[in-house]
């Protein structure tokens, strides 16, 4: 088939089926699938069992893999018309959400304002994942000629992709694909389509200082009992020097600096301050001092405290000397760097510095997966930046971001193919926080981008 014919058939079958599309989009928005929570595994099971009944009225084989005392993983599998073997990575667990949280409306009931739909998940991951589903659906009912397909759907995403991890190294076959799809990451603004061209890692450590045995009187015990708010937090600042680099003793040794051809890159997409201050409230002015945006927030490691506890935080005033304090911190990590000797480097950074006294604990850890790059210059990437280029008078960009999708690392290597790594996000979707959404725009984007990536697989085999 042509490309403008399967263009075609495409856009007739969305016009015709729009409203099956968008009542079983919000059917699936409406499972609370927390996989963080176990609270919420019988949501997880459910919204597992609605996707492969849907996927096997389509032509696939299914199998849930993964124990059952957490979310389950869907993998589905259909023989194809073309070459080549197309894995598509997605999941449908979600950040929890409470109407307490500052949401609008009710966040597992999804409504629809200004052209958006408002619900948890309904860009991140369900909007991009049932889009990508419904451009499969749509070259099947047209006859559109596809590759053979691997669908694994996960639900742990959102808090490490434990179980995924463990099957891929178990049972490395189910996922050699000679592309991996993933539709899991955002645009630049102004709806200009962008390839990531690689993810920083993640990591975390949470740990907690112990001083008095109780808290103290203020009063009788000021300038007598060690503060543990006061001491995490110099130590908390002693992980940085005064222009804002990481001063954490090992933990940069195995850095790999970006290369010549990454800066430029990089640098090839200028940061937009203007909009960044205008999106976030703030100017971009974290990171080492005097390294540009574009580097230190893709391509230089970080260290953020995510949380600090300690003492009283209620109504009023409380005048104690805390028992103890608590810091929550994360680490992006890039090429080079173990996410292990990270952690260890952190851990001991803390314990180094802790007053006679005083108890330093790690209350959890968690490595996460090392940075991760994409062949820039392999042969679907530049399928996929074409037909992306086209749908935005300015081309598709190509630039590293600094955030992660753990199993995305393991899962190209696993695959022994290249990787796609091109979303449909936008930052007023404000995923992970009160009031996400996806707008019917977006939705449309990344339909139309399956559809045309899918039919063209075979041609780069």
């Amino acid at each position: 088939m042509k490309n403008t014919e399967i263009e075609n058939m495409a856009e007739k079958w969305f016009e015709a089926n729009i409203n099956d599309v968008n009542a079983n989009w919000f059917d699936l928005l409406r499972f609370k699938t927390v996989g963080t929570d176990l609270a919420y595994l019988d949501e997880c099971r459910k919204c597992v069992a609605w996707l492969e009944d849907w996927l096997a009225a389509n032509g696939f084989s299914i199998e849930t893999l993964g124990p059952k005392e957490a979310p389950q993983i869907i993998y589905a599998v259909r023989k194809g018309e073309s070459d080549g073997t197309a894995l598509f990575y997605g999941h449908y667990d979600v950040q929890p959400a409470d109407v307490e949280e500052g949401w609008n409306t009710d966040p597992w009931e999804p409504v629809i304002e200004n052209g958006r739909v408002y619900a948890r998940g309904a860009q991140d991951n369900k909007g991009q994942v049932w889009a990508s589903l419904q451009s499969i659906k749509a070259c099947i009912d047209s006859g559109v000629p596809l590759p053979d397909l691997k669908i694994v759907l996960e639900g742990q995403e959102e808090s490490g992709s434990d179980q995924l991890i463990i099957l891929l190294e178990k049972e490395p076959e189910r996922f050699k694909a000679d592309v991996v799809i993933v539709c899991d990451t955002s645009m630049m603004e102004g709806y200009r389509p962008v390839i990531i061209a690689g993810l920083r890692g993640v990591s975390s450590i949470s740990l907690r200082l112990d001083g008095p045995d109780y808290d103290l009187h203020s009063g009788s015990h000021g300038g007598l009992a060690p503060n543990p708010a006061t001491v995490l937090a110099k130590m908390v600042s002693g992980m940085f020097n005064q222009d804002g680099s990481i001063a954490v003793e090992g933990f940069l040794d195995e850095v790999k600096p970006p290369t010549e051809a990454e800066i430029n890159l990089a640098m090839s997409e200028p940061f937009d301050e203007i909009a960044y201050k205008a999106e976030t409230g703030v100017l971009p002015t974290g990171g080492t001092i005097g390294v540009p945006p574009e580097i230190r927030g893709a391509l230089l490691p970080t260290i953020d405290v995510n949380g600090f506890h300690s003492g009283y935080g209620g109504p009023g005033g409380k005048t104690i000397i805390p028992a103890y304090a608590e810091v929550k911190l994360s680490m992006r990590t890039v090429s080079g760097q173990d996410p292990h000797k990270c952690i260890d480097s952190v851990r001991k950074h803390f314990e180094s510095r802790v007053p006679d006294g005083m108890r330093i604990s790690v209350a959890d850890s968690f490595p996460g997966k090392p940075a991760f790059k994409v062949a820039v210059d392999s042969p679907f990437v530049i399928k996929a930046r074409q037909i992306l280029s086209a749908m935005h008078p300015d081309g598709c960009a190509i630039k590293y971001d600094g955030a992660s999708i753990h199993v995305v690392g393991t899962l190209s290597e696993i695959s022994e193919g290249d990787t796609v790594l091109a979303g449909f996000g936008l930052s007023e979707d404000r995923i992970h926080g009160a009031n996400e959404s996806f707008s019917f725009k977006q939705f449309k984007m990344c339909f139309d981008y399956t559809v045309k990536f899918l039919s063209e697989i075979g041609k780069e085999i």
